[in-house]
């Protein structure tokens, strides 16, 4: 996974480009998934970083509900490391922490 898919400019983003990041990586986007990454947007908007696991966990828990807001559910959801993906598809930059 490269760098070339996390958007400097968040006005840039809508969710068919999710849509289209996400296909590359053989994941369909479903209306689950468009929360979490509304959740994240948000979190940004408030913060003006990405969020990393923990605090993402704790942003789709506000958002979403208590049941969402594990990282079993988002690893469900986005494989292999939630929080770059969940960064990568919502147009955020990459969140700092992650490798």
């Amino acid at each position: 996974m490269s760098d070339k898919h996390y958007l400097s400019k968040l006005p840039t983003w809508c969710a068919d480009d999710a849509a289209r990041i996400a296909a590359e990586d053989g994941i369909n986007l479903s209306l689950n998934h468009l929360d979490v990454l509304d959740a994240a947007r948000h979190f940004y908007d408030q913060y003006g970083f990405s969020p990393s696991m923990r605090p993402l966990c704790k942003t789709v828990a506000e958002h979403c509900g208590l049941d969402k807001g594990r990282s079993i559910y988002l690893l469900q959801l986005f494989p292999g490391s939630p929080a770059k993906l969940v960064a990568r598809y919502a147009g955020l930059p990459k969140p700092k922490n992650c490798i």
